[in-house]
């Protein structure tokens, strides 16, 4: 059974066409980049994912059901924002993941965080934005989910944090699960991909295993996106 599946999927706000019929499966044990331009679409699939929108037309399941309670204990999302109150402490904020989320591993989380030299007892307002950031991506990555959404992680931050992030989510995502990335910075998290979906204009423009991508045009990921989205725009 795909862990993520759009059918048609499609939804409206106001006379904004966010996605148009958007039809796709994601299987279990892979790192998908979903790759577009702002505006895509991708923030508006991903919500979807979550349960945080209602679909204007077509399905959208996670396990075989429509997003709610039972999905929600087996998707984990990080936001493009911060959502972080600033007041709270690391260790606080671990108390609240380990009482709302059941799947919460609050010792993977504690090893993450030494890794860094993050004080457990550091509010989010000391923190510089890297930190942040770095601190948001432990929280979702110490679930044990079924499904990743991972919405911008790598945006704002500097190479080296980059570098942090995409290797914290290779080690710590379950084999059994799927991650989403959506970005727009394609060569920064190629390496890490088995497959990519681009979207634009909340049509799916492609779906490929990255091995196969490059072995059919011979380029990297990052030079098929930005040929085809070239032709696009053309």
């Amino acid at each position: 059974m795909p862990i993520l599946e759009c059918i048609d999927l499609s939804k409206r706000f106001g006379k904004v066409q966010a996605l148009d019929g958007v039809n796709l499966k994601i299987e279990p044990g892979r790192v998908i980049g979903l790759l577009g331009p702002n505006g895509s679409g991708k923030t508006t699939l991903l919500k979807l994912a979550n349960g945080l929108l209602t679909p204007t037309g077509g399905k959208i399941l996670v396990m075989g059901e429509a997003p709610g309670k039972r999905s929600r204990s087996v998707v984990s999302y990080l936001p493009d924002r911060q959502y972080l109150a600033d007041w709270m402490k690391v260790r606080q904020l671990f108390d609240f993941f380990g009482d709302f989320y059941e799947d919460f591993d609050r010792e993977r989380a504690a090893e993450m965080l030494r890794r860094l030299g993050i004080d457990e007892n550091m509010r989010i307002k000391e923190m510089s934005k890297g930190t942040r950031e770095k601190t948001q991506l432990i929280l979702v990555m110490s679930r044990r989910a079924k499904l990743y959404l991972l919405d911008e992680p790598i945006g704002g931050v500097d190479p080296a944090t980059r570098d942090y992030i995409l290797d914290t989510i290779i080690r710590n995502y379950n084999p059994e699960a799927a991650v989403m990335i959506s970005t727009h910075l394609i060569a920064d998290v190629e390496p890490v991909l088995d497959e990519v979906i681009f979207i634009n204009g909340g049509r799916i423009v492609l779906q490929s295993s990255v091995d196969e991508l490059r072995e059919e045009k011979g380029m990297s990921v990052d030079q098929v996106f930005r040929e085809v989205f070239r032709c696009w725009e053309n």
